[in-house]
């Protein structure tokens, strides 16, 4: 993802404009890559919001000595909100996604913008990296596209690999528990879509063809597993209808004396 604070201008997204005659699964390939930040900000609500709110909490809990990761880094939005308020020294900041055309111009996007802390954009599986002492991990709408009998097992390496008052910053989609809620929060979400300039054949191929790729949780279901793997502290502290983002802080034992 471009710097969306910086509001460059970007592809317009006309993926599904027109009739499909096979609906495909959804993949981050060359034409979604070419058109993301246009996607992302007419699809996501708040999507600018929680970038910025990234950066926030990268100056609040980045350490020195430690890695930055960012998973699923796409464009490099969160990326570059971490750089731009990342205040801890010798750090590194890494993004890692499994998708060659995000990666490609994901590397142009974060060397466009100058910065003292070193980035490091790599093409990988998240399920399979060595992970090293961090003190921010970011997954900004990425856990969605994992297996969901894989993202608990995924979380507690994390959540070994982050330091003590490190935090955790998780941003997904998510489904309602009580059916008629979640109904609603799926309208007002297509309101939103259509208020951005998205037709109802584009509405409706795109919810074709991402559903089998991304498999949604609860709000709670998300907490409990933050707490199954070991964060004590976890909150969302952001939402806009079937849209959250979540912060979990790994127990520090010189600041929870109860924990």
């Amino acid at each position: 993802m471009t710097d969306t604070a910086n509001k460059k201008v970007t592809n317009h997204d006309a993926i599904y404009a027109q009739p499909h005659a096979e609906i495909q699964d959804f993949s981050f390939d060359e034409r979604v890559a070419d058109v993301f930040p246009d996607m992302i900000n007419r699809s996501v609500p708040g999507y600018a919001t929680i970038v910025h709110g990234i950066g926030r909490l990268t100056a609040r809990f980045a350490q020195p000595d430690t890695l930055l990761y960012d998973l699923g880094c796409s464009l490099g939005a969160a990326t570059l909100a971490m750089k731009q308020n990342n205040p801890a020294a010798n750090s590194l900041i890494v993004g890692i996604d499994s998708s060659t055309a995000m990666v490609e111009r994901c590397r142009k996007h974060v060397n466009a913008f100058r910065g003292e802390t070193p980035v490091e954009i790599r093409l990988g599986d998240i399920l399979n990296q060595d992970y090293q002492p961090c003190s921010v991990v970011v997954l900004n709408f990425t856990l969605q596209f994992i297996e969901p009998a894989l993202r608990e097992a995924l979380l507690s390496r994390l959540y070994q690999a982050l330091t003590p008052g490190g935090v955790l910053i998780l941003s997904e989609k998510v489904r309602d528990e009580d059916s008629r809620c979640n109904d609603l929060l799926i309208d007002l979400h297509h309101e939103f879509k259509r208020d951005n300039g998205y037709s109802e054949l584009e509405i409706s191929q795109k919810r074709a063809a991402i559903e089998n790729v991304m498999q949604l949780n609860s709000l709670s279901e998300h907490l409990d597993r933050l707490q199954r793997v070991g964060f004590s502290h976890a909150q969302a502290w952001y939402r806009c209808y079937n849209f959250c983002s979540i912060f979990a802080i790994k127990p520090d034992s010189t600041k929870d004396t109860h924990d």
